[in-house]
């Protein structure tokens, strides 16, 4: 573990003596958040200004909007999930700081239509920030303390993966800052928290353990149940149930129930068609607990019993997910990892009569071919968020949580098998996070028989 690991909250409200009871879940503890802050702080030269910002609550139409999704950075230092939420930190020599949280201020009508905000002491029992202050002297804060710093780091959002174009509360606020003070020299956080969050510590390994453990004991519940004639967003509820019903707060991510032809269809979520017989099921799924998300994917047939061609399949890819966690180890660069999966990969395509052994020789060492049925990576990172900060990482190190999910996409056959698991990277090897969910295929259909 790295050097600041040292040890969330949804809903701490006015009035509540014990803020755990008012918690769906129980939170990792403020030494935690202190403990990052101190890290983070260590990182950043003196005279530095810490910006970051809650996510905004987005708006739908009319006078709805959106469930409220925590900024993974703020949630990371401060362990506070309340919208408007701001920390700003004063970094001075010797990564000492100054840590000042705002809060939205709540009001009658707000107690009375959506219940209390945080108080400042609960805020300061969930984060360890002792100078809390209401969000409206934000700009007055900004007037003394800006012109006085040598630079203003603030959050931003390089994920390799991001493709939106909406501007976050993040983004709109440092563009209004760099707008009042065009002089201020601005930084990103990003690789600095970026680097921090790409380590696990045990703190945060209790809420992923958790997230997983749900993930896949939901999976668990449901196999019984399923049937040809039903929705697939009949097994979305049993799921959504399943995980809710143990402290989960919602899916990590939009769940994947994909049956038939849409097996082969990587990101389908639409889930409105009826499951038939004959047909696979893919499932990938995720709850999210404290903050973390799970997850995995399994491939099951509706009928309970996989046919010939389908076993075949699913077991070519089990196959390459084991050599896969093999592999996994501290100091194996990410990209060398990927490559050797693909050349396992295509022996495997080759038995399957999908590829030809001429064609893999013609790329033995990285035979590119593969993608043809296989075209996406095997890992990504995993945390606060479900593409967790890292997934550009170079090498693999001890600490670090991912992904495992290769996968085999044949359209013509209507036959699309992923197998998913997360894995802890220790010293020796990896950890597997969701050993309750079956995945061997005899496993699966004598729990489906039940």
């Amino acid at each position: 573990m790295i050097s600041h690991c040292t040890g969330g909250g949804e809903g701490v409200y006015c009035g509540q003596q014990d803020m755990n009871h008012t918690l769906r879940y129980e939170p990792i503890p403020a030494s935690f958040y202190t403990a990052n802050r101190d890290a983070l702080a260590a990182r950043l030269p003196a005279g530095a200004l810490v910006i970051v910002h809650a996510n905004d609550i987005y708006p739908t139409n009319a006078d709805g909007t959106l469930a409220h999704h925590q900024n993974a950075n703020l949630f990371y230092l401060t362990g506070i999930d309340q919208e408007e939420t701001v920390l700003l930190m004063r970094i001075g020599e010797n990564g000492e700081h100054d840590d000042t949280l705002l809060l939205r201020e709540t009001n009658e009508k707000i107690v009375i239509w959506e219940g209390a905000r945080l108080t400042e002491d609960a805020a300061t029992a969930l984060s360890g920030v002792e100078d809390v202050r209401w969000t409206d002297v934000y700009n007055a804060l900004l007037a003394e303390w800006v012109p006085a710093a040598s630079s203003i780091w603030l959050e931003t959002d390089n994920h390799p993966r991001r493709y939106t174009y909406v501007q976050t509360r993040n983004e709109r606020m440092a563009a209004a800052l760099r707008a009042s003070y065009p002089d201020a020299r601005t930084e990103s956080l990003y690789s600095q928290l970026a680097e921090m969050r790409l380590v696990k510590c045990d703190e945060e390994m209790v809420q992923l353990r958790r997230a997983c453990e749900i993930t896949g004991a939901g999976f668990a519940d449901l196999l019984p149940q399923v049937k040809p004639g039903m929705g697939e967003w009949e097994i979305e509820a049993i799921l959504s149930a399943a995980y809710i019903r143990r402290r989960a707060r919602k899916f990590s991510f939009l769940p994947i129930i994909a049956s038939g032809a849409d097996t082969c269809v990587l990101h389908y979520n639409s889930n409105h068609k009826e499951v038939k017989d004959g047909d696979l099921i893919l499932l990938d799924i995720g709850a999210e607990y404290g903050g973390y998300a799970g997850d995995m994917t399994r491939t099951i047939p509706a009928n309970g019993k996989f046919s010939p061609r389908q076993r075949a399949v699913y077991e070519a890819v089990l196959r390459v997910q084991r050599y896969a966690m093999s592999i996994m180890r501290p100091g194996l660069e990410k990209q060398e990892y990927e490559r050797l999966v693909r050349v396992n990969m295509a022996a495997e395509l080759v038995q399957l009569g999908l590829l030809t052994q001429e064609e893999v020789d013609a790329q033995p060492e990285n035979p590119l071919c593969v993608r043809k049925y296989y075209m996406h990576g095997t890992s990504h990172s995993l945390g606060i968020d479900v593409h967790d900060v890292g997934s550009d990482t170079k090498c693999f190190a001890v600490g670090q949580v991912w992904t495992v999910e290769p996968g085999i996409y044949i359209p013509a056959e209507s036959i699309g098998i992923r197998l998913e698991t997360d894995v802890l990277i220790t010293e020796n090897g990896v950890g597997d996070l969701i050993p309750n969910a079956p995945i061997e295929p005899d496993d699966i259909e004598a729990a489906m028989a039940r």
